[in-house]
């Protein structure tokens, strides 16, 4: 009988003390376990980023599309060979989750045409950044590596090609001025209009910009490498697009394909968006 009410007194001091360290206090107190400092220093994770998968690329660009930006493709005459043109080839990569791309190369008649396409998903493995924000400054970095040339407005080029003209008195003299202009107009980037200059672009995904570059290729034929990249949330896309005339002295047209390289950017960022 002893040893039970010795049980006895044993669990109602184990009750009183668990009493008074749970119990709230008598002037409406925060319990121990409420911790308030946690919610002056406690800090909410970063929004995850709006893409948690990647498209697959190979099949990300329409046969139409390279139709145009490969028009060697059409002339392929053996169908299974066309075909395989059609595919592409699937750059290597250890994590298509996070970085996928596809390149085409295709011969003609009249020049050789590649095409690539990268795609990246950015992750933060931070938790007070977000993908959107590591994204931005990645794809800050990856603007300032193409070293664009500073914004040159159509009204300034117009003034500075006034400018430099200067009125002559002789017939000759004129002639010689506009035959040397017009020989020197291809070759140097300075007669590039400004809507043709390497720029940002505002019209395409939530930012993104333009590079064009012509090879100095010396007694072969110049390269032309066009380059479109945009960032869509944590996505970043980037589109290269060469071409290598078979003829020397041949030039590849500027506009066409920035035109082209900048269709298939749309096209690519609306396949996104969808």
């Amino acid at each position: 009988m002893q040893r039970k009410a010795y049980v006895s007194g044993v669990a109602a001091l184990l009750v009183a003390l668990l009493a008074g360290c749970t119990g709230g206090s008598d002037d409406g107190g925060t319990t121990d376990d409420a911790n308030p400092g946690d919610a002056g220093t406690a800090t909410a994770a970063a929004e995850p980023g709006r893409y948690r998968t990647l498209p697959e690329p190979c099949s990300a660009v329409s046969p139409s599309t390279l139709d145009a930006l490969l028009p060697g493709i059409q002339q392929i005459t053996d169908e299974e060979q066309r075909e395989t043109a059609y595919e592409g080839v699937p750059t290597v990569t250890f994590d298509t989750d996070r970085k996928v791309g596809c390149q085409w190369k295709v011969e003609s008649t009249d020049a050789t045409d590649h095409l690539l396409v990268d795609l990246e998903r950015v992750v933060s493995y931070d938790t007070a950044v977000s993908d959107e924000t590591q994204a931005e400054g990645l794809f800050a970095k990856q603007q300032t590596a193409a070293d664009l040339p500073a914004p040159v407005s159509s009204e300034s080029s117009v003034s500075d090609v006034s400018s430099s003209a200067t009125p002559s008195s002789s017939p000759s003299a004129s002639a010689s001025a506009g035959g040397s202009a017009s020989g020197s107009s291809s070759a140097s980037p300075s007669s590039t209009p400004a809507d043709l200059q390497p720029r940002v672009l505002d019209d395409l995904g939530d930012e993104a910009f333009l590079d064009d570059a012509l090879s100095s290729s010396g007694s072969t034929a110049q390269q032309r490498t066009v380059t479109v990249a945009f960032r869509t949330s944590n996505v970043i896309v980037t589109i290269r697009y060469e071409e290598q005339p078979t003829t020397v002295g041949t030039v590849p047209d500027s506009k066409e394909m920035q035109d082209r390289a900048r269709e298939l950017a749309a096209e690519l960022a609306e396949s996104l968006a969808g």
